[in-house]
Protein backbone atom coordinates (compact mmCIF):
# COMPACT_ATOMS: atom_id res chain seq x y z
CA UNK A 1 0.00 0.00 0.00
CA UNK A 2 1.29 3.45 -0.79
CA UNK A 3 2.72 5.61 1.97
CA UNK A 4 -0.44 8.02 1.15
CA UNK A 5 -2.78 5.35 1.85
CA UNK A 6 -1.50 4.17 5.11
CA UNK A 7 -1.07 7.41 6.34
CA UNK A 8 -4.75 8.35 5.28
CA UNK A 9 -5.95 5.56 6.75
CA UNK A 10 -4.43 5.52 10.31
CA UNK A 11 -5.44 9.49 10.16
CA UNK A 12 -9.56 8.28 9.31
CA UNK A 13 -8.80 5.08 12.04
CA UNK A 14 -8.14 7.60 14.49
CA UNK A 15 -10.88 9.96 13.92
CA UNK A 16 -13.36 7.66 13.49
CA UNK A 17 -12.28 5.46 17.11
CA UNK A 18 -14.55 8.14 18.66
CA UNK A 19 -16.99 6.09 21.45
CA UNK A 20 -19.60 5.67 20.21
CA UNK A 21 -22.55 7.09 21.85
CA UNK A 22 -25.56 4.69 23.22
CA UNK A 23 -28.88 5.69 21.90
CA UNK A 24 -29.94 7.21 25.08
CA UNK A 25 -28.17 10.39 24.38
CA UNK A 26 -31.10 10.92 22.18
CA UNK A 27 -33.63 10.98 24.88
CA UNK A 28 -31.65 12.29 27.66
CA UNK A 29 -32.27 16.49 29.00
CA UNK A 30 -30.46 18.82 26.86
CA UNK A 31 -27.25 19.47 29.00
CA UNK A 32 -26.28 22.92 29.38
CA UNK A 33 -24.79 24.27 26.16
CA UNK A 34 -20.82 24.52 26.35
CA UNK A 35 -20.40 27.05 23.71
CA UNK A 36 -22.69 29.85 25.15
CA UNK A 37 -20.46 32.37 26.44
CA UNK A 38 -22.67 34.74 27.92
CA UNK A 39 -26.38 35.14 28.72
CA UNK A 40 -27.49 38.28 30.54
CA UNK A 41 -29.52 41.37 30.49
CA UNK A 42 -31.23 40.49 26.90
CA UNK A 43 -27.42 39.91 25.29
CA UNK A 44 -26.32 36.45 24.29
CA UNK A 45 -22.21 35.53 23.00
CA UNK A 46 -22.22 32.01 21.80
CA UNK A 47 -19.17 30.19 20.10
CA UNK A 48 -19.43 28.11 17.13
CA UNK A 49 -16.91 25.39 16.16
CA UNK A 50 -17.18 22.80 12.83
CA UNK A 51 -14.38 21.04 11.73
CA UNK A 52 -13.85 18.03 9.77
CA UNK A 53 -11.43 15.33 8.12
CA UNK A 54 -12.04 13.13 4.85
CA UNK A 55 -10.11 10.70 3.34
CA UNK A 56 -10.08 10.00 -0.18
CA UNK A 57 -8.90 7.47 -2.91
CA UNK A 58 -9.71 7.38 -6.72
CA UNK A 59 -8.76 4.97 -9.29
CA UNK A 60 -9.39 5.55 -13.24
CA UNK A 61 -10.38 9.32 -12.36
CA UNK A 62 -12.51 10.62 -15.28
CA UNK A 63 -12.24 7.65 -16.51
CA UNK A 64 -8.56 8.19 -17.59
CA UNK A 65 -9.56 10.21 -20.42
CA UNK A 66 -5.62 12.44 -19.28
CA UNK A 67 -3.92 9.23 -20.90
CA UNK A 68 -5.42 10.19 -24.26
CA UNK A 69 -2.88 13.04 -24.64
CA UNK A 70 -0.14 11.71 -21.69
CA UNK A 71 -0.06 8.23 -21.59
CA UNK A 72 1.83 8.53 -18.27
CA UNK A 73 -0.38 10.14 -16.53
CA UNK A 74 -1.46 8.66 -13.70
CA UNK A 75 -5.00 8.43 -13.32
CA UNK A 76 -5.47 7.28 -9.44
CA UNK A 77 -5.19 10.02 -6.67
CA UNK A 78 -5.48 9.65 -2.97
CA UNK A 79 -5.17 12.50 -0.46
CA UNK A 80 -6.21 13.17 3.61
CA UNK A 81 -8.23 17.21 3.49
CA UNK A 82 -9.26 18.67 6.50
CA UNK A 83 -10.97 22.38 7.85
CA UNK A 84 -11.65 24.18 11.02
CA UNK A 85 -14.42 26.79 11.20
CA UNK A 86 -14.47 28.88 14.23
CA UNK A 87 -17.08 31.56 14.98
CA UNK A 88 -18.73 33.65 17.24
CA UNK A 89 -22.37 34.75 17.10
CA UNK A 90 -24.41 37.41 19.13
CA UNK A 91 -27.90 38.51 19.95
CA UNK A 92 -29.41 41.43 21.45
CA UNK A 93 -32.40 42.08 22.62
CA UNK A 94 -33.46 45.93 21.25
CA UNK A 95 -36.82 46.27 22.93
CA UNK A 96 -40.29 46.14 21.12
CA UNK A 97 -39.59 42.54 20.03
CA UNK A 98 -36.65 43.54 18.10
CA UNK A 99 -33.13 41.76 18.55
CA UNK A 100 -29.60 42.49 16.56
CA UNK A 101 -27.84 39.75 15.64
CA UNK A 102 -24.66 38.83 13.63
CA UNK A 103 -22.22 36.41 13.25
CA UNK A 104 -18.58 36.12 11.96
CA UNK A 105 -16.40 32.89 11.47
CA UNK A 106 -13.37 31.80 9.61
CA UNK A 107 -12.71 28.66 7.31
CA UNK A 108 -8.83 27.13 7.25
CA UNK A 109 -8.84 24.27 5.17
CA UNK A 110 -6.00 22.12 3.45
CA UNK A 111 -5.20 19.09 1.22
CA UNK A 112 -2.34 16.72 2.02
CA UNK A 113 -1.34 15.11 -1.32
CA UNK A 114 -2.67 15.69 -4.84
CA UNK A 115 -6.57 15.70 -5.55
CA UNK A 116 -8.59 14.87 -8.39
CA UNK A 117 -8.28 17.71 -10.28
CA UNK A 118 -4.25 17.73 -10.00
CA UNK A 119 -3.77 20.29 -6.95
CA UNK A 120 -2.78 19.72 -3.72
CA UNK A 121 -0.21 20.36 -0.76
CA UNK A 122 -2.38 23.50 -0.09
CA UNK A 123 -4.60 25.86 2.07
CA UNK A 124 -5.75 28.98 2.72
CA UNK A 125 -7.42 30.86 5.17
CA UNK A 126 -10.73 32.63 4.76
CA UNK A 127 -13.83 34.77 5.91
CA UNK A 128 -16.81 33.20 6.25
CA UNK A 129 -19.48 34.67 7.43
CA UNK A 130 -19.25 38.48 8.84
CA UNK A 131 -23.43 39.90 8.86
CA UNK A 132 -25.36 42.12 11.16
CA UNK A 133 -28.90 42.16 10.99
CA UNK A 134 -32.16 43.21 12.88
CA UNK A 135 -35.36 41.31 12.82
CA UNK A 136 -38.67 41.85 14.72
CA UNK A 137 -42.00 40.79 14.89
CA UNK A 138 -42.80 37.34 14.39
CA UNK A 139 -45.13 34.64 16.61
CA UNK A 140 -48.62 35.62 15.88
CA UNK A 141 -47.99 38.60 13.69
CA UNK A 142 -45.92 39.76 10.67
CA UNK A 143 -41.72 39.58 10.70
CA UNK A 144 -39.43 41.20 9.39
CA UNK A 145 -35.69 40.80 8.76
CA UNK A 146 -32.89 42.50 7.37
CA UNK A 147 -29.03 41.49 7.36
CA UNK A 148 -25.87 42.80 5.70
CA UNK A 149 -22.53 41.16 5.09
CA UNK A 150 -21.11 37.48 4.39
CA UNK A 151 -23.24 34.59 5.09
CA UNK A 152 -25.50 31.68 3.64
CA UNK A 153 -28.21 32.05 1.69
CA UNK A 154 -30.37 29.14 -0.37
CA UNK A 155 -33.20 30.18 -2.82
CA UNK A 156 -35.80 27.49 -2.91
CA UNK A 157 -34.38 23.59 -3.38
CA UNK A 158 -30.57 25.23 -4.17
CA UNK A 159 -31.45 24.82 -7.56
CA UNK A 160 -29.72 27.64 -8.52
CA UNK A 161 -28.76 29.81 -5.46
CA UNK A 162 -26.99 27.99 -2.95
CA UNK A 163 -23.67 27.67 -2.73
CA UNK A 164 -22.08 30.92 -2.49
CA UNK A 165 -18.57 30.18 -1.62
CA UNK A 166 -15.79 28.06 -3.35
CA UNK A 167 -13.41 25.73 -1.80
CA UNK A 168 -11.30 22.79 -3.52
CA UNK A 169 -8.11 24.10 -5.80
CA UNK A 170 -5.89 26.51 -3.98
CA UNK A 171 -8.24 26.59 -1.30
CA UNK A 172 -7.91 22.46 -0.48
CA UNK A 173 -10.96 20.56 1.07
CA UNK A 174 -12.08 19.89 -2.20
CA UNK A 175 -14.66 17.33 -1.34
CA UNK A 176 -15.46 18.74 1.93
CA UNK A 177 -16.48 21.96 0.85
CA UNK A 178 -16.67 24.19 3.83
CA UNK A 179 -17.19 27.52 2.49
CA UNK A 180 -20.61 27.94 1.65
CA UNK A 181 -21.22 31.66 2.34
CA UNK A 182 -21.29 34.62 0.16
CA UNK A 183 -18.68 36.98 -0.12
CA UNK A 184 -21.87 39.59 0.15
CA UNK A 185 -25.45 38.82 0.97
CA UNK A 186 -27.96 41.49 1.23
CA UNK A 187 -30.89 40.14 2.44
CA UNK A 188 -34.89 41.54 3.49
CA UNK A 189 -37.70 39.40 4.46
CA UNK A 190 -41.21 39.78 5.46
CA UNK A 191 -43.05 36.95 6.89
CA UNK A 192 -46.94 36.83 7.32
CA UNK A 193 -47.79 33.50 9.24
CA UNK A 194 -46.69 30.96 6.66
CA UNK A 195 -45.50 33.11 3.56
CA UNK A 196 -42.32 34.90 3.48
CA UNK A 197 -40.82 37.18 0.90
CA UNK A 198 -36.90 37.81 0.89
CA UNK A 199 -35.29 40.37 -1.49
CA UNK A 200 -31.62 39.64 -2.19
CA UNK A 201 -28.18 40.83 -3.22
CA UNK A 202 -25.81 38.47 -3.47
CA UNK A 203 -21.63 38.46 -5.07
CA UNK A 204 -20.04 34.76 -4.35
CA UNK A 205 -16.85 34.11 -2.95
CA UNK A 206 -15.02 32.66 -5.59
CA UNK A 207 -11.64 31.19 -6.40
CA UNK A 208 -9.53 34.42 -6.74
CA UNK A 209 -8.17 33.52 -9.32
CA UNK A 210 -10.83 32.52 -11.15
CA UNK A 211 -13.30 35.36 -10.08
CA UNK A 212 -15.95 36.09 -11.94
CA UNK A 213 -17.44 38.74 -10.73
CA UNK A 214 -21.23 37.58 -10.75
CA UNK A 215 -23.36 40.13 -8.95
CA UNK A 216 -26.85 38.94 -8.56
CA UNK A 217 -30.36 40.84 -7.46
CA UNK A 218 -34.04 38.74 -6.99
CA UNK A 219 -36.91 38.05 -5.11
CA UNK A 220 -38.12 34.69 -3.47
CA UNK A 221 -41.12 33.61 -2.53
CA UNK A 222 -42.76 31.14 -0.55
CA UNK A 223 -45.15 29.00 1.87
CA UNK A 224 -43.99 26.80 4.00
CA UNK A 225 -46.82 24.50 5.43
CA UNK A 226 -44.21 22.32 7.07
CA UNK A 227 -40.45 21.56 6.75
CA UNK A 228 -41.46 19.12 4.17
CA UNK A 229 -44.25 20.94 2.66
CA UNK A 230 -43.78 23.85 0.57
CA UNK A 231 -44.27 25.89 -2.29
CA UNK A 232 -42.57 28.96 -3.74
CA UNK A 233 -40.79 31.22 -6.52
CA UNK A 234 -37.46 32.79 -7.35
CA UNK A 235 -36.62 35.53 -9.73
CA UNK A 236 -32.57 36.76 -10.34
CA UNK A 237 -31.30 39.04 -12.50
CA UNK A 238 -27.57 39.04 -12.61
CA UNK A 239 -26.24 42.68 -12.77
CA UNK A 240 -23.04 42.12 -13.49
CA UNK A 241 -20.85 39.04 -14.70
CA UNK A 242 -17.46 38.04 -16.47
CA UNK A 243 -18.49 34.76 -16.57
CA UNK A 244 -18.35 33.35 -20.70
CA UNK A 245 -20.29 30.83 -21.99
CA UNK A 246 -19.47 28.44 -24.81
CA UNK A 247 -22.15 28.11 -28.25
CA UNK A 248 -22.05 25.18 -30.52
CA UNK A 249 -20.80 25.25 -33.62
CA UNK A 250 -23.21 25.91 -36.61
CA UNK A 251 -24.35 21.98 -37.44
CA UNK A 252 -22.73 20.88 -34.33
CA UNK A 253 -19.40 20.86 -36.87
CA UNK A 254 -16.18 22.92 -36.05
CA UNK A 255 -15.10 24.41 -32.38
CA UNK A 256 -17.69 26.09 -29.69
CA UNK A 257 -17.80 29.76 -29.84
CA UNK A 258 -16.88 31.10 -26.62
CA UNK A 259 -18.91 34.65 -25.68
CA UNK A 260 -16.93 36.44 -23.19
CA UNK A 261 -18.89 38.03 -20.22
CA UNK A 262 -21.86 35.93 -21.73
CA UNK A 263 -23.84 35.86 -18.24
CA UNK A 264 -24.39 39.30 -17.52
CA UNK A 265 -27.78 40.27 -17.77
CA UNK A 266 -29.39 36.93 -17.42
CA UNK A 267 -32.58 37.05 -15.69
CA UNK A 268 -33.98 33.75 -14.55
CA UNK A 269 -37.59 32.89 -13.00
CA UNK A 270 -37.74 29.08 -10.90
CA UNK A 271 -41.16 27.88 -9.27
CA UNK A 272 -40.71 25.04 -7.06
CA UNK A 273 -42.54 22.67 -4.62
CA UNK A 274 -42.85 19.65 -2.69
CA UNK A 275 -45.69 17.96 -0.75
CA UNK A 276 -48.59 15.64 -0.63
CA UNK A 277 -51.29 16.53 -2.79
CA UNK A 278 -53.63 13.70 -1.97
CA UNK A 279 -53.39 14.02 1.55
CA UNK A 280 -51.19 17.02 3.09
CA UNK A 281 -51.22 15.17 6.40
CA UNK A 282 -49.04 12.43 5.40
CA UNK A 283 -46.19 13.04 4.64
CA UNK A 284 -44.56 9.95 4.24
CA UNK A 285 -45.49 9.95 0.27
CA UNK A 286 -44.25 13.00 -1.60
CA UNK A 287 -44.49 14.83 -4.95
CA UNK A 288 -41.85 17.77 -5.88
CA UNK A 289 -41.04 19.65 -8.27
CA UNK A 290 -38.98 22.24 -9.95
CA UNK A 291 -39.04 24.24 -13.00
CA UNK A 292 -36.70 27.20 -14.34
CA UNK A 293 -36.50 29.25 -17.34
CA UNK A 294 -33.20 31.71 -18.40
CA UNK A 295 -33.59 34.34 -20.62
CA UNK A 296 -31.24 37.39 -21.53
CA UNK A 297 -32.02 38.88 -24.94
CA UNK A 298 -28.68 40.74 -25.01
CA UNK A 299 -27.49 37.26 -26.48
CA UNK A 300 -30.10 36.07 -27.69
CA UNK A 301 -30.30 33.07 -24.86
CA UNK A 302 -33.56 31.22 -23.99
CA UNK A 303 -32.84 28.28 -22.10
CA UNK A 304 -34.47 25.95 -19.29
CA UNK A 305 -34.23 22.94 -16.73
CA UNK A 306 -36.43 20.89 -14.73
CA UNK A 307 -37.07 18.34 -12.27
CA UNK A 308 -39.66 15.55 -11.22
CA UNK A 309 -39.68 13.74 -7.89
CA UNK A 310 -41.34 11.07 -6.63
CA UNK A 311 -40.85 9.07 -2.92
CA UNK A 312 -42.44 7.16 -0.58
CA UNK A 313 -41.37 6.36 3.40
CA UNK A 314 -42.42 3.07 5.12
CA UNK A 315 -42.02 4.15 8.67
CA UNK A 316 -44.49 1.17 9.91
CA UNK A 317 -41.78 -1.24 9.06
CA UNK A 318 -38.79 -2.01 10.44
CA UNK A 319 -35.46 0.33 9.07
CA UNK A 320 -37.55 2.93 7.97
CA UNK A 321 -36.99 2.18 4.02
CA UNK A 322 -37.42 5.49 1.73
CA UNK A 323 -37.04 5.29 -1.71
CA UNK A 324 -37.11 7.92 -4.60
CA UNK A 325 -37.31 8.83 -7.97
CA UNK A 326 -36.08 11.18 -9.68
CA UNK A 327 -35.70 12.57 -13.36
CA UNK A 328 -34.03 15.86 -13.92
CA UNK A 329 -32.75 17.30 -17.02
CA UNK A 330 -31.10 20.71 -18.22
CA UNK A 331 -31.12 22.35 -21.34
CA UNK A 332 -28.05 22.54 -24.06
CA UNK A 333 -27.01 24.40 -26.56
CA UNK A 334 -29.24 23.60 -30.18
CA UNK A 335 -26.14 23.52 -32.51
CA UNK A 336 -29.09 23.83 -35.69
CA UNK A 337 -30.47 26.97 -34.18
CA UNK A 338 -29.00 30.82 -33.94
CA UNK A 339 -29.81 31.06 -30.84
CA UNK A 340 -28.31 30.06 -27.19
CA UNK A 341 -30.23 27.55 -25.24
CA UNK A 342 -27.26 26.42 -22.88
CA UNK A 343 -28.48 25.76 -18.98
CA UNK A 344 -26.60 27.81 -16.80
CA UNK A 345 -26.91 26.36 -13.24
CA UNK A 346 -25.62 29.09 -11.90
CA UNK A 347 -24.20 28.32 -8.05
CA UNK A 348 -26.07 25.12 -7.48
CA UNK A 349 -26.33 22.99 -4.83
CA UNK A 350 -24.01 20.11 -6.17
CA UNK A 351 -24.48 17.20 -3.09
CA UNK A 352 -25.86 13.91 -4.31
CA UNK A 353 -28.86 14.41 -1.96
CA UNK A 354 -29.49 17.60 -3.55
CA UNK A 355 -28.81 19.01 -7.13
CA UNK A 356 -25.87 16.61 -8.19
CA UNK A 357 -26.39 14.98 -11.70
CA UNK A 358 -24.89 11.41 -10.37
CA UNK A 359 -22.06 10.87 -8.10
CA UNK A 360 -18.65 10.47 -9.56
CA UNK A 361 -20.50 12.22 -13.30
CA UNK A 362 -20.99 14.99 -11.19
CA UNK A 363 -17.40 15.87 -11.24
CA UNK A 364 -17.52 16.04 -14.74
CA UNK A 365 -21.06 17.17 -15.74
CA UNK A 366 -22.39 20.61 -14.83
CA UNK A 367 -26.17 20.63 -14.73
CA UNK A 368 -25.87 21.81 -18.26
CA UNK A 369 -26.86 19.97 -21.74
CA UNK A 370 -27.23 16.86 -19.52
CA UNK A 371 -30.24 14.75 -17.91
CA UNK A 372 -30.94 12.17 -15.13
CA UNK A 373 -33.00 9.23 -14.21
CA UNK A 374 -32.03 8.78 -10.91
CA UNK A 375 -33.32 6.08 -8.17
CA UNK A 376 -32.20 6.15 -4.39
CA UNK A 377 -33.58 3.83 -1.97
CA UNK A 378 -32.57 4.78 2.09
CA UNK A 379 -32.62 2.64 5.06
CA UNK A 380 -31.97 3.04 8.84
CA UNK A 381 -30.85 -0.11 10.73
CA UNK A 382 -30.81 1.86 14.16
CA UNK A 383 -31.92 5.40 14.92
CA UNK A 384 -27.86 6.71 14.81
CA UNK A 385 -27.41 4.74 11.11
CA UNK A 386 -28.28 5.43 7.37
CA UNK A 387 -27.41 3.77 4.57
CA UNK A 388 -28.17 5.27 1.21
CA UNK A 389 -27.97 3.32 -2.08
CA UNK A 390 -27.79 5.33 -4.93
CA UNK A 391 -28.37 4.96 -8.81
CA UNK A 392 -27.97 7.53 -11.77
CA UNK A 393 -28.32 7.23 -15.86
CA UNK A 394 -26.85 10.01 -17.19
CA UNK A 395 -27.21 11.30 -20.78
CA UNK A 396 -26.71 14.56 -23.21
CA UNK A 397 -29.78 16.44 -23.98
CA UNK A 398 -28.24 18.00 -27.06
CA UNK A 399 -25.16 16.22 -29.44
CA UNK A 400 -22.53 17.62 -31.20
CA UNK A 401 -23.01 20.41 -28.48
CA UNK A 402 -20.76 21.42 -25.42
CA UNK A 403 -21.57 19.53 -21.88
CA UNK A 404 -19.56 22.06 -20.04
CA UNK A 405 -16.97 24.44 -21.46
CA UNK A 406 -16.05 22.48 -25.38
CA UNK A 407 -15.57 19.44 -23.69
CA UNK A 408 -14.80 16.53 -26.03
CA UNK A 409 -13.87 18.47 -29.00
CA UNK A 410 -11.86 16.54 -31.04
CA UNK A 411 -11.38 15.27 -35.17
CA UNK A 412 -13.59 12.77 -36.47
CA UNK A 413 -14.04 10.80 -39.65
CA UNK A 414 -17.21 11.87 -41.81
CA UNK A 415 -17.61 10.00 -45.29
CA UNK A 416 -13.59 9.96 -45.47
CA UNK A 417 -13.58 14.02 -44.06
CA UNK A 418 -12.04 15.23 -41.07
CA UNK A 419 -13.96 17.07 -38.99
CA UNK A 420 -13.47 18.63 -35.98
CA UNK A 421 -16.90 17.85 -33.28
CA UNK A 422 -17.43 19.18 -29.57
CA UNK A 423 -19.72 16.52 -27.15
CA UNK A 424 -20.73 13.64 -27.85
CA UNK A 425 -22.12 11.35 -30.58
CA UNK A 426 -24.28 9.32 -28.74
CA UNK A 427 -26.51 10.69 -25.54
CA UNK A 428 -25.82 7.68 -23.06
CA UNK A 429 -22.92 9.33 -21.26
CA UNK A 430 -22.50 7.20 -18.33
CA UNK A 431 -24.45 5.16 -15.07
CA UNK A 432 -23.06 5.72 -11.50
CA UNK A 433 -23.73 3.60 -8.31
CA UNK A 434 -22.80 5.41 -5.14
CA UNK A 435 -23.45 3.44 -1.57
CA UNK A 436 -22.96 5.79 1.65
CA UNK A 437 -23.60 4.86 5.24
CA UNK A 438 -24.00 7.45 7.66
CA UNK A 439 -23.28 7.20 11.64
CA UNK A 440 -24.36 9.35 14.65
CA UNK A 441 -21.51 9.34 16.82
CA UNK A 442 -22.33 12.18 19.38
CA UNK A 443 -24.94 14.80 19.16
CA UNK A 444 -21.96 16.64 17.31
CA UNK A 445 -19.99 14.15 15.90
CA UNK A 446 -20.66 12.48 12.41
CA UNK A 447 -19.22 10.06 10.28
CA UNK A 448 -19.66 8.88 6.64
CA UNK A 449 -18.51 6.28 4.12
CA UNK A 450 -18.98 5.80 0.97
CA UNK A 451 -18.21 3.94 -2.44
CA UNK A 452 -18.92 4.89 -5.96
CA UNK A 453 -18.28 3.65 -9.47
CA UNK A 454 -19.26 5.03 -12.74
CA UNK A 455 -19.20 3.19 -16.01
CA UNK A 456 -19.02 5.07 -19.12
CA UNK A 457 -21.69 5.11 -21.44
CA UNK A 458 -21.35 4.67 -25.17
CA UNK A 459 -21.00 8.85 -25.37
CA UNK A 460 -17.64 8.61 -23.29
CA UNK A 461 -16.27 5.95 -25.09
CA UNK A 462 -17.06 7.46 -28.66
CA UNK A 463 -14.31 10.47 -27.25
CA UNK A 464 -12.11 7.99 -26.05
CA UNK A 465 -10.36 5.33 -28.26
CA UNK A 466 -9.47 1.92 -26.89
CA UNK A 467 -11.25 0.44 -23.93
CA UNK A 468 -12.54 3.17 -21.26
CA UNK A 469 -11.79 2.22 -17.84
CA UNK A 470 -14.74 1.89 -14.69
CA UNK A 471 -14.08 4.86 -12.92
CA UNK A 472 -13.91 4.24 -8.90
CA UNK A 473 -13.34 5.80 -5.56
CA UNK A 474 -14.39 6.10 -1.78
CA UNK A 475 -13.85 8.33 1.22
CA UNK A 476 -14.52 7.96 4.66
CA UNK A 477 -15.02 11.36 7.04
CA UNK A 478 -15.56 12.82 10.42
CA UNK A 479 -17.21 15.87 11.15
CA UNK A 480 -17.70 17.74 14.08
CA UNK A 481 -20.60 20.70 14.73
CA UNK A 482 -20.57 22.70 17.81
Amino acid sequence: MPLLSVRIASTILACCTLPAAPYAFAQEQPAKDPMLLIDQNGFMLRGHLQAGVNGVIEQNLFWNFAGIFAPSTDSNAEWLEGYIKPGLSFTLDAGNSAVIYGKGSLVASGTLGIDAYETGNTGAITLEEGYIGLRAGGDSGPSMDVSVGPREFKAGTGMLLANGGSSGFDRGALKLGPRKAWEMAVLGSIGVDDVKGTAFYLDANEQPDNDSGTKIVGLDLRYDRSAQTFLGATYGHVLESGSPYPKAAPGGIGVPEIIPGAREGLNFINLYGRGNPFDLENENFFLAGDIAYEWNERINMSAWAGRAQIGYTFAEIPWTPTISYTYQTFSGDDPTTSGLERFDPLFYEGSPSAWATGSKSSMVFINSNVNAHQLALSVKPSPLDTVTLRYAHIRANQLASPIQFGQGTRVINAGGEPIPIAGVTNGHLSDDVFIEYSRVLTPNAFLTAGFSVSFPGQGIQSIRPGNVPVWTGGFVNVVVNF
